[in-house]
C-alpha cells in the first residue's frame, strides 16, 4: 500500500473530519476494559449479482490500495489500535521478554558449494540471517549480509543459488514483504556484481544451468497496483549471463496451450535434464522435461495430468525418480527412463504406504520420511530401492528433511517438538552415526513441560489428532489461558515444531494446542480434499470440535480461549469467529482470506479454486462460499475481542481482505470487546519480516490476548533479570 510520508504528519483535526472520532482509549471501572469510537469507515453502494442474488459490498473502496482515502484509513485504524495497546500495562514486559528469549545466536546447517562451507547465522536480535563462509585455509568471513540491503531490515534475501561450479551466485531479495523479487548475480569468489538486476520477479526458482545462465519464473507486470492487480499467467524464463533482460527467452508459458498460474524450472544435480513444472491451481501439475545435452531438444511430456501431483527428485544418468500421489494418495516414488517418461511406463521404486510419504535424497541414498499421525519415522534406501535402516530421532516430533549432494559424506537434519527447542544434527554416512551439531541456545526448559498427542471426534465423527502443549503439574480448572491454532488448507501438513515466541506463552502458564485439520496433508491426499470446496465446513467444524474438546476437558474455557491462524487460518479464525462467537474469548485472524467471493480477483489468488472453488463456478458454490465467507457473515451481535492483523504490502492475500472484515466487526459488533486491526506498515504476508517487527507483534498479540481474558498482570511474574 502506498502510504505518503507526507500523509503521516497530516492533524488529528484533519483526520476527524474525514473518518471520524480517533478518540483514546478510556478504562471503564466495571471490566477495566477500553471503549472507544473507532473511526468512521464511509459505506458506499456497490453491488454485485451472482446467479440473480444481489450482494452488497460497501467497503469495496477500501480494495484500492493507491488511493489517498485508503491510506488515511490505515493510519486512523493503527492509531486506535496502538492507542488500545498502550493501555495494556504489561505490554512491555511480554517485549522485553520476547526480545531476550529471541536473543541468542542461531546458526544454521553448513553446506559446501565451489571449495567454500556456507552457512546461515543471527547473532541473536539481526533482522535478517548473515551468511558465511570458510574457506579451505579455514579463514571465516560474511558473504552475504541482508541486514546491509536496507536501514530498518525490511529488504530480505529470499532465496540464494549457486552455479553447478560454485563459481557463480544468483540471490533474490524481498522489499518490503513483496513477493515481486529483485534477482542479483555476482562472482562467488569475489562478491562483486557482475551485471545488473533480473527485476519483477515472483514466486521464482533459480536454476542454473551451467555457467551459462539460469532459469526463473515471472508473471507480466500487471497494470495498476502491482500490490492488488490479478496475475494469471506465468512464465519461465532463461537468462543468458551478460545479456539484458529484455533479451530473457520464454521457455515455457509463451502459449495459450501452454497457459499456467504457476511455472518452475528446476535442473537436475548432474546438470543434463530441465525439469519444468505447471500448475493451474495449488494443488496438481504437469511434468516437462528437456535434455540440455542435446542442442535444441524437444519438450517431453513426463505426465500431463494437472489432477495429479509429481516432481522429478533425482536422476542416474537417463533414469528418474520421480515422486507423485498419481494413483497413490500418499504418495510414492516411482522410476522411469526419459526416453518415454510417461506414466504407462512408470514402476514402484518406493511404493505407496499406508502413512504420507515426504521423501529427501543425499549423499547417494533415498530417506523416506513417513508421518505417523503428523509425527516423524525416517527409513534410509539406497537407489536400488532397498530399506537399510530406520533413523533414529531423538523423541516424538518433526524431522528436518535429510538432505544434501550426492556425494556428501555427512547429512544434516534438525529435530524438535512443541516444547523442544530445535536441535541440528549431523549423519556420518560411514558410520551411519547421528551426533548434536548444535543445539538452540534459547533460555527454556525443556523438562519443564510436556507436549501429548490427544484424538477426538468432530462433528461428523472423523478422529482428529492434537498436540497438546502446557507446564507440567496443570489443573484442569478451565482456568488456563489457552492458544488454540489452527490451519487446514492446501495439503500443507502441521507437524510439531518450536516456536521461540509460543515458549513465552508457555512460560505464563499458557496451553498451546494445535488440531491437525482436515484440508492439511497430514493423511494425504483425501484428507486434503475432505477440506476443501463444497467440504470446506469440514474444516471450521474440526476446529470447534477441538475447542469443545479443550473445554470440556477442563484446560480451559470460553473466557480464556483464543483463537489464532494465519492466511487460510486467517480464514479459519474469520469463519469460526462468526459461526460461534461464544465459543472464544479472543479470536486473532491474521494476513486472512476473508472474503470468499472476491479473493481470486487479486494477484494469484485464482489459484487457490482447488481448496476453495470460486463464486462464479456454480450457483452451489456461490451459496456455499456466501454461507461462510467472513466478510460476508459478520452480524448484528456480540463478537468476542478480535484483532485482525494484516501487512499493508501483503500481495499475496491483500490487505483489502482484513480492512472489510475489520470495518464490518466494527461496525456490527454489540459487545463492549475491541474490534482492532493492527496494519504492519512495509511488510508482507510474512517472510522476510524483519525480528524487531515480529517481537513487536507478538508482543501485541499475546498483550491483547491476555488483557482481554482479564489478566491485569502477567499471571508469571519474572525477576529483574
Amino acid at each position: 500500500m502506498k502510504i505518503y510520508h507526507q500523509q503521516v504528519l497530516l492533524s488529528i483535526l484533519a483526520l476527524s473530519l474525514l473518518l471520524g472520532s480517533c478518540s483514546e482509549p478510556q478504562l471503564s471501572n466495571e471490566n477495566e476494559r477500553a471503549t472507544f469510537d473507532y473511526p468512521k469507515t464511509v459505506k458506499g453502494n456497490v453491488v454485485d449479482e451472482y446467479f440473480d442474488t444481489r450482494v452488497p459490498d460497501p467497503y469495496r473502496w477500501l480494495e484500492d490500495d493507491m488511493s489517498y482515502e485508503t491510506g488515511e484509513w490505515v493510519i486512523a485504524q493503527n492509531k486506535v489500535t496502538q492507542n488500545y495497546l498502550s493501555v495494556i500495562p504489561y505490554r512491555e514486559k511480554i517485549r522485553d521478554r520476547i526480545e531476550k528469549l529471541w536473543n541468542y545466536e542461531k546458526v544454521g546447517a553448513p553446506f559446501e558449494e565451489g571449495g567454500f562451507t556456507y552457512f546461515y547465522k543471527n547473532e541473536g536480535l539481526q533482522n535478517q540471517y548473515v551468511i558465511y563462509r570458510i574457506a579451505r585455509d579455514g579463514q571465516t568471513e560474511i558473504f552475504l549480509d541482508p541486514n546491509s540491503f536496507s536501514d530498518d531490515g525490511t529488504t530480505s534475501l529470499s532465496s540464494l543459488s549457486f552455479s553447478q561450479d560454485g563459481s557463480l551466485a544468483a540471490y533474490s531479495i524481498s522489499e518490503a514483504g513483496s513477493d515481486w523479487r529483485k534477482i542479483l548475480v555476482i562472482d562467488a569468489v569475489t562478491k562483486e556484481a557482475i551485471e545488473e538486476p533480473i527485476v519483477d520477479v515472483k514466486f521464482s526458482g533459480i536454476a542454473w544451468r551451467g555457467q551459462e545462465g539460469f532459469y526463473y519464473s515471472s508473471y507480466d507486470k500487471p497494470q495498476g497496483s502491482e500490490l492488488s492487480a490479478k496475475t494469471d499467467q506465468h512464465k519461465l524464463y532463461f537468462h543468458q549471463l551478460g545479456t539484458s533482460q529484455k533479451e530473457d527467452k520464454v521457455i515455457f508459458g509463451a502459449t495459450a496451450e501452454q497457459k499456467r498460474r504457476y511455472v518452475g524450472g528446476s535442473v537436475t544435480e548432474d546438470g543434463r535434464y530441465l525439469i519444468i513444472s505447471g500448475a493451474i491451481s495449488t494443488t496438481g501439475n504437469d511434468l516437462y522435461l528437456k535434455d540440455l545435452t542435446e542442442p535444441n531438444s524437444p519438450l517431453v511430456t513426463i505426465l500431463d495430468d494437472t489432477d495429479a501431483e509429481a516432481y522429478v527428485i533425482d536422476n542416474a544418468d537417463t533414469k528418474l525418480y520421480i515422486v507423485t500421489d498419481k494413483d497413490a494418495p500418499n504418495q510414492k516414488i516411482v522410476t522411469v527412463d526419459a526416453s518415454d517418461p510417461r506414466p504407462k511406463n512408470w514402476k514402484d521404486f518406493i511404493p505407496e504406504a499406508e502413512n504420507v510419504l515426504l521423501p529427501s535424497t543425499g549423499g547417494g541414498y533415498f530417506f523416506a520420511e513417513y508421518m505417523i499421525d503428523a509425527l516423524s519415522t525416517v527409513y534410509q534406501y539406497d537407489y536400488s530401492g532397498n530399506r537399510l535402516r530406520e533413523i533414529t530421532l531423538p523423541g516424538v516430533g518433526s524431522s528436518g528433511s535429510i538432505s544434501g549432494k550426492r556425494k556428501a559424506e555427512k547429512l544434516y537434519y534438525s529435530f524438535s517438538n512443541y516444547n523442544t527447542p530445535s536441535t541440528i544434527y549431523e549423519l556420518d554416512l560411514a558410520s551411519n552415526k547421528s551426533k548434536v551439531y548444535r543445539e538452540s541456545g534459547v533460555e527454556f526448559n525443556s523438562d519443564d513441560y510436556v507436549s501429548k498427542q490427544v484424538f477426538y471426534s468432530s462433528k461428523d465423527g472423523t478422529r482428529i489428532p492434537m498436540m497438546i502443549t502446557h507446564k507440567k503439574g496443570l489443573v484442569l480448572d478451565g482456568k488456563n489461558p489457552t492458544m488454540l491454532y489452527g490451519y487446514g488448507g492446501f495439503n500443507i501438513s502441521i507437524t510439531p515444531s518450536f516456536s521461540t515466541t509460543n515458549a513465552f506463552w508457555l512460560e505464563q502458564g499458557g496451553i498451546y494446542a494445535v488440531p491437525n485439520l482436515r484440508g492439511g496433508g497430514e493423511y494425504g491426499k483425501r484428507w486434503h480434499d475432505a477440506g476443501t470446496q463444497l467440504n470446506k465446513q469440514n474444516v471450521f467444524d474440526d476446529f470447534i470440535s477441538a475447542a469443545e474438546y479443550l473445554i470440556a476437558s477442563g484446560y480451559t474455557s470460553s473466557d480464556y480461549l483464543a483463537v489464532n491462524g494465519r492466511s487460510n487460518g486467517g480464514l479459519l479464525v474469520g469463519a469460526v469467529l462468526t459461526q460461534r462467537p461464544d465459543l472464544m474469548r479472543v479470536a486473532l485472524p491474521g494476513v486472512g482470506v476473508l472474503d470468499m467471493l472476491r479473493y481470486h480477483t487479486f494477484t494469484a489468488g485464482a489459484g487457490w479454486a482447488y481448496d476453495y472453488g470460486t463464486a462464479e463456478q456454480s450457483r452451489e458454490m456461490f451459496e456455499y462460499l456466501q454461507g461462510y465467507s467472513p466478510v460476508h457473515n459478520v452480524r448484528q451481535q456480540a463478537y468476542p475481542a478480535t484483532m485482525v492483523t494484516t501487512g499493508d504490502h501483503d500481495d499475496r492475500v491483500v490487505p483489502a481482505h482484513s480492512f472489510k472484515f475489520a470495518a464490518h466487526l466494527q461496525g456490527k459488533n454489540t459487545s463492549q470487546s475491541p474490534m482492532l486491526v493492527r496494519i504492519e506498515t512495509d511488510a508482507g504476508h510474512g517472510a522476510g519480516t524483519p525480528v524487531s517487527k515480529i517481537i513487536e507483534q507478538y508482543a501485541d498479540k499475546f498483550g491483547f490476548t491476555l488483557f482481554n481474558m482479564g489478566f491485569n498482570e502477567l499471571p508469571y511474574q519474572y525477576g529483574e533479570n
